[in-house]
């Protein structure tokens, strides 16, 4: 009775463990089914922004941004907090076409972190009249309903 006992507990424990790798492969496919579309919306985004820069259009270039207090950016001169200290910090920097030049950006390579994050790296240039200038930089992003947004920027450049 003792022999059967035992291994009713091991079929048991055996039959839980099954149904929790079953549990999180079916979690992890579902959270891979729209990897495509994701990538295709951040790309979206990126290329957006882009053109607007190209265009010399700083305000929908920041259209990627999550446009809260929370957002961040990061670089040589700190730690800049907020959309509109981002937008600040922009315009100071790139006053006008001559200093934005015309944008790049590649080497993207975006990686998943949840259902509603993603992390992408990638390489920035501008060409510009007075010397080219471009770096790295790291996005983190968040989906919210009205899309996918950038809610952290780590640039820099390279000398």
């Amino acid at each position: 009775m003792k022999l059967r006992a035992g291994r009713a507990v091991w079929v048991g424990l055996l039959l839980c463990a099954v149904g929790a790798a079953v549990t999180l492969w079916s979690v992890e496919l579902r959270a891979g089914e729209n990897r495509d579309a994701d990538t295709a919306a951040i790309r979206g985004v990126l290329n957006a922004q882009v053109e607007a820069w190209n265009r010399g259009d700083v305000d929908a270039f920041l259209d990627g941004y999550w446009r809260s207090p929370d957002v961040t950016f990061s670089g040589t001169s700190g730690v800049t907090r907020g959309w509109d200290g981002v937008l600040a910090r922009y315009k100071k920097n790139y006053a006008d076409r001559a200093a934005m030049g015309k944008l790049d950006f590649s080497g993207l390579e975006i990686r998943f972190l949840g259902p509603d994050a993603a992390l992408v790296l990638g390489k920035w240039h501008l060409a510009r009249d007075k010397g080219d200038i471009g770096g790295v930089f790291s996005l983190v992003w968040q989906r919210f309903p009205e899309g996918w947004k950038i809610v952290h920027d780590h640039t820099s450049q390279k000398p």
